[in-house]
Protein backbone atom coordinates (compact mmCIF):
# COMPACT_ATOMS: atom_id res chain seq x y z
CA UNK A 1 0.00 0.00 0.00
CA UNK A 2 1.46 3.33 -1.10
CA UNK A 3 0.43 6.29 1.08
CA UNK A 4 0.99 9.85 -0.17
CA UNK A 5 1.88 12.67 2.22
CA UNK A 6 2.03 16.32 1.06
CA UNK A 7 4.82 17.32 3.46
CA UNK A 8 7.23 14.73 4.76
CA UNK A 9 9.54 16.78 7.01
CA UNK A 10 6.77 17.77 9.39
CA UNK A 11 4.97 16.72 12.53
CA UNK A 12 1.61 17.07 10.76
CA UNK A 13 1.57 13.62 9.17
CA UNK A 14 4.02 11.97 11.51
CA UNK A 15 1.58 9.29 12.79
CA UNK A 16 1.34 7.79 9.29
CA UNK A 17 5.11 7.93 8.82
CA UNK A 18 5.64 6.41 12.27
CA UNK A 19 3.11 3.65 11.58
CA UNK A 20 5.33 2.54 8.69
CA UNK A 21 8.64 2.96 10.52
CA UNK A 22 7.45 1.27 13.73
CA UNK A 23 5.94 -1.64 11.80
CA UNK A 24 2.38 -0.96 12.99
CA UNK A 25 0.89 -1.31 9.51
CA UNK A 26 2.92 -4.50 9.05
CA UNK A 27 1.52 -5.90 12.30
CA UNK A 28 -1.93 -5.55 10.72
CA UNK A 29 -0.83 -7.39 7.59
CA UNK A 30 -0.49 -4.24 5.49
CA UNK A 31 2.71 -3.64 3.53
CA UNK A 32 2.75 0.18 3.50
CA UNK A 33 5.20 2.80 2.26
CA UNK A 34 5.20 6.61 2.30
CA UNK A 35 5.59 8.79 -0.79
CA UNK A 36 5.94 12.59 -0.84
CA UNK A 37 3.37 14.12 -3.22
CA UNK A 38 3.05 17.92 -2.99
CA UNK A 39 0.78 19.83 -2.84
CA UNK A 40 -2.09 18.08 -1.12
CA UNK A 41 -4.49 18.44 -4.05
CA UNK A 42 -1.95 16.61 -6.22
CA UNK A 43 -1.79 13.85 -3.59
CA UNK A 44 -5.55 13.40 -3.78
CA UNK A 45 -5.44 13.47 -7.58
CA UNK A 46 -2.91 10.63 -7.38
CA UNK A 47 -5.35 8.75 -5.14
CA UNK A 48 -8.20 9.29 -7.59
CA UNK A 49 -6.04 8.14 -10.49
CA UNK A 50 -4.85 4.99 -8.74
CA UNK A 51 -1.22 6.11 -8.43
CA UNK A 52 -1.35 5.75 -4.63
CA UNK A 53 -3.62 3.77 -2.31
CA UNK A 54 -4.11 6.32 0.44
CA UNK A 55 -3.50 9.95 1.40
CA UNK A 56 -2.27 11.01 4.81
CA UNK A 57 -3.10 14.69 4.46
CA UNK A 58 -5.64 17.37 5.30
CA UNK A 59 -9.18 15.99 5.33
CA UNK A 60 -10.98 18.84 3.54
CA UNK A 61 -8.60 18.68 0.57
CA UNK A 62 -10.13 15.36 -0.52
CA UNK A 63 -12.74 17.56 -2.19
CA UNK A 64 -10.10 18.76 -4.67
CA UNK A 65 -10.26 15.41 -6.46
CA UNK A 66 -13.53 13.93 -5.16
CA UNK A 67 -16.33 16.53 -5.50
CA UNK A 68 -19.09 16.26 -2.92
CA UNK A 69 -17.13 13.39 -1.25
CA UNK A 70 -18.03 11.02 -4.08
CA UNK A 71 -15.59 8.10 -4.29
CA UNK A 72 -13.48 8.76 -1.20
CA UNK A 73 -13.73 8.13 2.55
CA UNK A 74 -11.80 9.19 5.61
CA UNK A 75 -10.59 6.13 7.50
CA UNK A 76 -9.35 7.86 10.63
CA UNK A 77 -7.71 10.96 12.05
CA UNK A 78 -3.98 11.19 12.55
CA UNK A 79 -4.63 13.95 15.09
CA UNK A 80 -7.47 16.26 16.02
CA UNK A 81 -8.02 19.82 14.84
CA UNK A 82 -6.71 22.27 12.23
CA UNK A 83 -2.97 22.07 12.72
CA UNK A 84 -1.36 25.01 10.91
CA UNK A 85 0.22 28.08 12.50
CA UNK A 86 0.16 31.73 11.48
CA UNK A 87 3.75 32.92 11.93
CA UNK A 88 4.74 36.53 11.27
CA UNK A 89 8.09 38.29 11.09
CA UNK A 90 9.35 38.86 14.61
CA UNK A 91 9.64 42.62 14.08
CA UNK A 92 5.96 42.78 13.03
CA UNK A 93 4.29 40.47 15.55
CA UNK A 94 3.21 42.39 18.62
CA UNK A 95 1.44 39.80 20.74
CA UNK A 96 -0.07 36.36 20.47
CA UNK A 97 -3.56 36.45 18.95
CA UNK A 98 -3.16 39.87 17.30
CA UNK A 99 -4.38 38.80 13.88
CA UNK A 100 -4.56 42.44 12.76
CA UNK A 101 -0.81 42.31 12.17
CA UNK A 102 -1.55 40.49 8.91
CA UNK A 103 -3.07 43.57 7.28
CA UNK A 104 -1.11 44.77 4.26
CA UNK A 105 1.28 41.81 4.46
CA UNK A 106 2.48 39.05 2.14
CA UNK A 107 1.71 35.58 3.50
CA UNK A 108 2.99 32.28 2.17
CA UNK A 109 0.59 29.32 2.16
CA UNK A 110 0.34 26.10 0.18
CA UNK A 111 -2.56 25.36 -2.19
CA UNK A 112 -5.70 24.17 -0.36
CA UNK A 113 -3.95 24.79 2.96
CA UNK A 114 -4.54 28.51 2.35
CA UNK A 115 -8.31 27.97 2.42
CA UNK A 116 -8.10 27.38 6.17
CA UNK A 117 -6.32 30.70 6.64
CA UNK A 118 -8.73 32.61 4.44
CA UNK A 119 -11.78 31.39 6.36
CA UNK A 120 -10.01 31.90 9.69
CA UNK A 121 -9.37 35.53 8.75
CA UNK A 122 -13.06 36.00 7.91
CA UNK A 123 -13.98 34.56 11.31
CA UNK A 124 -11.54 37.04 12.91
CA UNK A 125 -13.04 40.02 11.07
CA UNK A 126 -10.30 40.42 8.45
CA UNK A 127 -11.27 41.10 4.82
CA UNK A 128 -8.37 39.96 2.66
CA UNK A 129 -9.07 42.39 -0.19
CA UNK A 130 -10.05 45.39 1.93
CA UNK A 131 -7.17 44.88 4.33
CA UNK A 132 -4.56 44.29 1.63
CA UNK A 133 -3.56 40.76 2.61
CA UNK A 134 -1.68 38.85 -0.10
CA UNK A 135 -1.81 35.05 0.27
CA UNK A 136 0.05 32.86 -2.16
CA UNK A 137 2.78 30.29 -2.77
CA UNK A 138 6.14 30.59 -1.07
CA UNK A 139 8.98 31.65 -3.41
CA UNK A 140 11.68 29.09 -4.17
CA UNK A 141 14.30 29.16 -1.44
CA UNK A 142 17.77 27.63 -1.72
CA UNK A 143 18.67 25.42 1.23
CA UNK A 144 15.14 24.24 1.98
CA UNK A 145 15.56 20.81 0.44
CA UNK A 146 16.90 17.56 1.77
CA UNK A 147 17.25 13.98 0.72
CA UNK A 148 13.47 13.70 0.91
CA UNK A 149 12.89 16.47 -1.64
CA UNK A 150 11.26 19.87 -1.35
CA UNK A 151 9.03 20.40 1.67
CA UNK A 152 6.71 23.36 1.96
CA UNK A 153 7.25 24.02 5.65
CA UNK A 154 11.03 24.22 5.26
CA UNK A 155 10.64 26.55 2.27
CA UNK A 156 8.26 28.77 4.24
CA UNK A 157 10.61 29.10 7.20
CA UNK A 158 13.55 29.87 4.90
CA UNK A 159 11.55 32.43 2.90
CA UNK A 160 10.65 34.23 6.13
CA UNK A 161 14.29 34.33 7.21
CA UNK A 162 15.26 35.64 3.77
CA UNK A 163 12.67 38.43 3.91
CA UNK A 164 10.75 37.15 0.90
CA UNK A 165 7.46 37.01 2.81
CA UNK A 166 6.06 38.75 5.89
CA UNK A 167 4.54 35.62 7.36
CA UNK A 168 3.36 32.12 6.61
CA UNK A 169 0.57 29.66 7.35
CA UNK A 170 2.23 26.27 7.69
CA UNK A 171 3.02 23.31 9.91
CA UNK A 172 4.53 23.07 13.37
CA UNK A 173 7.98 22.24 12.05
CA UNK A 174 8.09 25.42 10.00
CA UNK A 175 6.83 27.43 12.98
CA UNK A 176 9.46 25.94 15.29
CA UNK A 177 12.30 26.64 12.87
CA UNK A 178 11.17 30.24 12.37
CA UNK A 179 10.84 30.88 16.12
CA UNK A 180 14.19 29.28 16.97
CA UNK A 181 15.93 31.31 14.26
CA UNK A 182 14.51 34.52 15.71
CA UNK A 183 12.93 35.39 12.37
CA UNK A 184 9.33 34.67 13.35
CA UNK A 185 6.75 34.64 16.12
CA UNK A 186 3.59 32.56 16.37
CA UNK A 187 0.50 34.75 16.14
CA UNK A 188 -2.21 32.08 15.82
CA UNK A 189 -2.32 28.40 16.77
CA UNK A 190 -5.96 27.35 16.34
CA UNK A 191 -5.40 23.91 17.81
CA UNK A 192 -4.40 25.52 21.10
CA UNK A 193 -7.33 27.91 21.30
CA UNK A 194 -6.10 30.94 19.34
CA UNK A 195 -8.92 32.36 17.23
CA UNK A 196 -12.61 31.39 17.04
CA UNK A 197 -13.31 27.88 18.32
CA UNK A 198 -15.23 26.91 15.17
CA UNK A 199 -11.93 27.01 13.24
CA UNK A 200 -10.68 23.93 15.09
CA UNK A 201 -13.07 21.80 13.02
CA UNK A 202 -12.21 23.20 9.58
CA UNK A 203 -9.96 20.21 8.88
CA UNK A 204 -7.64 17.65 10.47
CA UNK A 205 -4.76 15.42 9.48
CA UNK A 206 -6.51 12.27 8.32
CA UNK A 207 -5.98 9.06 6.39
CA UNK A 208 -8.20 8.63 3.32
CA UNK A 209 -8.80 5.87 0.80
CA UNK A 210 -11.13 5.42 -2.17
CA UNK A 211 -14.47 3.64 -2.20
CA UNK A 212 -12.82 1.30 -4.69
CA UNK A 213 -10.17 0.38 -2.10
CA UNK A 214 -12.87 -0.27 0.50
CA UNK A 215 -14.78 -2.51 -1.88
CA UNK A 216 -11.70 -4.50 -2.87
CA UNK A 217 -10.18 -4.68 0.62
CA UNK A 218 -13.24 -4.55 2.91
CA UNK A 219 -11.38 -5.32 6.14
CA UNK A 220 -8.38 -3.06 5.67
CA UNK A 221 -10.03 0.18 6.81
CA UNK A 222 -10.32 -1.23 10.33
CA UNK A 223 -6.73 -2.49 10.13
CA UNK A 224 -5.45 0.92 9.06
CA UNK A 225 -7.30 2.49 11.99
CA UNK A 226 -5.84 -0.07 14.40
CA UNK A 227 -2.34 0.64 13.09
CA UNK A 228 -2.73 4.38 13.71
CA UNK A 229 -4.15 3.68 17.19
CA UNK A 230 -1.16 1.44 17.96
CA UNK A 231 1.20 4.16 16.72
CA UNK A 232 -0.45 6.78 18.92
CA UNK A 233 -0.13 4.46 21.91
CA UNK A 234 3.55 3.73 21.20
CA UNK A 235 4.46 7.42 20.90
CA UNK A 236 2.51 8.32 24.04
CA UNK A 237 4.36 5.59 25.93
CA UNK A 238 7.80 6.59 24.61
CA UNK A 239 8.00 9.87 22.69
CA UNK A 240 11.72 9.34 22.12
CA UNK A 241 10.69 6.95 19.35
CA UNK A 242 9.88 10.06 17.33
CA UNK A 243 13.51 11.11 17.48
CA UNK A 244 14.66 7.68 16.34
CA UNK A 245 12.32 7.82 13.36
CA UNK A 246 13.30 11.42 12.63
CA UNK A 247 16.97 10.53 12.44
CA UNK A 248 16.11 7.89 9.86
CA UNK A 249 13.83 9.87 7.56
CA UNK A 250 14.40 13.62 8.21
CA UNK A 251 17.31 15.95 7.46
CA UNK A 252 19.55 16.26 10.52
CA UNK A 253 18.39 19.69 11.72
CA UNK A 254 14.71 18.78 11.65
CA UNK A 255 15.36 15.34 13.14
CA UNK A 256 16.55 17.09 16.30
CA UNK A 257 13.22 18.89 16.63
CA UNK A 258 10.64 16.22 15.86
CA UNK A 259 10.41 14.55 19.29
CA UNK A 260 9.68 17.94 20.90
CA UNK A 261 6.97 18.68 18.33
CA UNK A 262 5.37 15.25 18.63
CA UNK A 263 5.33 15.54 22.43
CA UNK A 264 3.48 18.84 22.04
CA UNK A 265 0.95 17.15 19.75
CA UNK A 266 0.29 14.07 21.90
CA UNK A 267 -2.88 15.50 23.52
CA UNK A 268 -4.40 15.64 20.03
CA UNK A 269 -3.45 12.08 19.07
CA UNK A 270 -6.79 10.38 18.59
CA UNK A 271 -8.03 8.52 15.52
CA UNK A 272 -11.68 9.47 16.14
CA UNK A 273 -13.70 11.28 13.50
CA UNK A 274 -16.86 12.59 15.15
CA UNK A 275 -20.12 13.72 13.58
CA UNK A 276 -19.48 17.19 15.03
CA UNK A 277 -16.16 17.35 13.21
CA UNK A 278 -17.70 16.29 9.90
CA UNK A 279 -20.48 18.87 10.27
CA UNK A 280 -17.94 21.60 11.05
CA UNK A 281 -15.65 20.63 8.18
CA UNK A 282 -18.54 20.51 5.71
CA UNK A 283 -19.76 23.94 6.85
CA UNK A 284 -16.25 25.30 6.31
CA UNK A 285 -16.07 23.64 2.88
CA UNK A 286 -19.37 25.22 1.83
CA UNK A 287 -18.24 28.62 3.09
CA UNK A 288 -15.06 28.53 0.99
CA UNK A 289 -16.90 27.21 -2.08
CA UNK A 290 -15.49 23.69 -2.39
CA UNK A 291 -18.71 21.91 -1.38
CA UNK A 292 -22.28 22.54 -2.46
CA UNK A 293 -24.30 19.89 -0.67
CA UNK A 294 -24.57 18.57 2.86
CA UNK A 295 -23.14 15.04 2.83
CA UNK A 296 -23.88 12.92 5.87
CA UNK A 297 -21.39 11.26 8.17
CA UNK A 298 -21.56 7.97 6.26
CA UNK A 299 -20.78 9.83 3.02
CA UNK A 300 -17.51 11.10 4.48
CA UNK A 301 -16.26 8.45 6.91
CA UNK A 302 -15.60 4.75 6.33
CA UNK A 303 -18.02 3.38 8.89
CA UNK A 304 -16.32 0.00 8.86
CA UNK A 305 -13.31 1.72 10.46
CA UNK A 306 -15.49 3.16 13.22
CA UNK A 307 -17.13 -0.10 14.16
CA UNK A 308 -20.18 0.30 11.94
CA UNK A 309 -21.21 -1.40 8.73
CA UNK A 310 -18.89 -1.33 5.72
CA UNK A 311 -19.14 1.71 3.45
Amino acid sequence: MKIAVPDLVSNSYFPAIAAVELGKFAEQGIDASIELVFPVNRAYAALRDGEVDGVAGSAHAALSAFPEWRGVKLVCAQAQGMYWFLVMRADLARERGDVGVIKGRKIGAAPWVELGLRRLLVACGIDVERDGVSIGPVPDTPGATGSTGVNFGLRAAQALQDGLIDGFWANGMAAEIAVLSGAGKVVLDVRRSDGPRECFRYTMASLAVTDRFLAQRPHDAARLLQAIDATHAALKKDVSLAGTIGRKVFPAAEAKLIARLVERDLPYYSSAITPDFVAGMNAFARNVGILKGNPGYADVVALSSRGGSPS
